[in-house]
């Protein structure tokens, strides 16, 4: 038997999405040799439309900032939230974190192809359609084996390697890693649409997240996009599927039409695309790191889609990563831990604080509170935003204890 290919390189980046495609090419820029594995063909289908304005500082620093910008997406400005006849808001340019105070709304196929684009522009090299069948951490290089397209097969060592795989989650799955979410099985379904809006109120520069007027764990997310397209899609625990339509479009609309809020929004809405599903999409690991390896983004940890932190998380993982990686790379003796870990799990933690209490209730009675001050709304805008790592911020530093005491303030206040 004919041994297989070996080949060697400085860093390995499995995925070329967004975590991927920023971790590379922030290394490329600091001289050093990236390899991208992607087992996809791009572009592809991905979900995740909306991005928080976080990501903004990301872009600009791995400098993709101008060639996004230049793509047309739609610009996005903040949140916008909807229950029954109650109404609000969020502007990511009143915000307590100094930010840019907007964002993009975007089809992630064309996003997630410009940014590995660009990553090729600056010199790293991206293999598509090659797929890791096995991974050996065991030595002292890391040892990945790779499929490529046609069958054939090799292996490549490297210094270290990044896993930006997202739901694909390559390693935790090879080495063993994954643990559970301790989130509840949820599901989505989702489909974007010419959407026909003529609404005066709905402002295509922020995301609408509207909760159904009875199930309170029930919610849905509106994206306008710059073309006259929306992604919508409706996020519910299992059993709240049981009795619908089979058909997933006419799932989604039956949904829909229990919302009169929604259903207005999209009397006109022209469903040409046939919807999708992902469920038990929650995720979580051991551990983010190991002997030459950490993980990034999505392959680590995926909470919830309530708040559209995915991309910001993957980014933020992605900017810690590369930052320690260049360190070791030049000599540096560094903690993967307390540098990185540590860092990204605070970020994580306070999302999660704030995920739990959408569900709970006790985080849509802070939303739809009508009397809140201006610096507390900052603060949560802030949060909204992306900005989950200020712990200057008192709603970060403190997540779990500042919201309970605020929703305890705003259901004695409303009563």
């Amino acid at each position: 038997m004919v041994p297989p290919e070996m080949q060697s390189r400085e860093v390995v980046v499995i995925g070329a999405g967004p975590a991927g495609a920023l971790a590379s090419a922030l290394l490329k820029r600091n001289g050093h040799d990236v390899l991208i594995l992607e087992r996809q063909r791009f572009p592809r289908f991905s979900i995740g439309e909306s991005l928080l304005s976080h990501c903004v500082d990301f872009l600009e620093e791995a400098g993709m900032l101008d060639v996004v910008r230049a793509e047309g997406f739609q610009a996005k400005n903040g949140a916008a939230f909807a229950w029954g006849e109650k109404r609000t808001h969020f502007d990511f340019r009143e915000t307590f974190t100094p930010s840019a105070g907007w964002t993009f709304q975007v089809q992630r196929a064309r996003f997630d192809q410009i940014l590995a684009d660009e990553a090729e522009r600056q010199g790293v090299e991206i293999r598509y359609e090659e797929e890791i069948i096995a991974a050996d951490m065991a030595g002292d290089r890391p040892r990945l084996s790779v499929r490529r397209h046609d069958g054939s097969r090799y292996v490549v060592d490297a210094a270290f390697v990044l896993d930006a795989s997202g739901y694909g989650r390559v390693l935790p799955r090879l080495l063993d890693l994954e643990a559970p979410s301790g989130f509840p099985v949820r599901q989505a379904v989702f489909t974007h649409v010419e959407d026909r809006i003529d609404a005066n109120d709905f402002d295509r520069e922020k995301i609408l997240i509207t909760t159904h007027p009875r199930m309170r764990d029930v919610w849905f997310w509106s994206i306008p996009f710059s073309d006259g397209r929306l992604s919508q899609g409706v996020v519910a625990a299992a059993e709240r599927f049981e009795g619908r339509p089979e058909d997933l479009t006419e799932c989604l609309k039956s949904f829909i039409d229990e919302t009169p809020s929604l259903s207005s929004v999209l009397k006109n809405a022209v469903w040409d695309t046939p919807a999708r599903t992902l469920g038990g999409y929650s995720a979580n690991v051991k551990r983010l790191h190991g002997p030459g390896f950490a993980l990034l983004g999505n392959a680590a940890e995926f909470l919830d889609p309530v708040f559209s932190s995915g991309v910001t998380i993957a980014m933020r993982s992605s900017s810690l990563a590369a930052d320690v990686l260049h360190r070791q790379l030049s000599g540096e003796i560094v903690d993967w831990e307390g540098e990185f870990a540590v860092p990204l799990k605070r970020g994580v933690d306070t999302f999660r604080a704030y995920v739990e209490g959408w569900y709970d209730g006790s985080f849509q009675d802070v939303i739809y509170y009508e009397n809140a001050t201006d610096d507390i709304r900052r603060m949560i805008s802030a949060i909204l935003a992306g900005y989950a790592w200020d712990t200057k911020n008192p709603y970060v530093a403190e997540p779990k204890r500042r919201l309970r005491v605020l929703a305890e303030l705003c259901a004695s206040t409303r009563a």
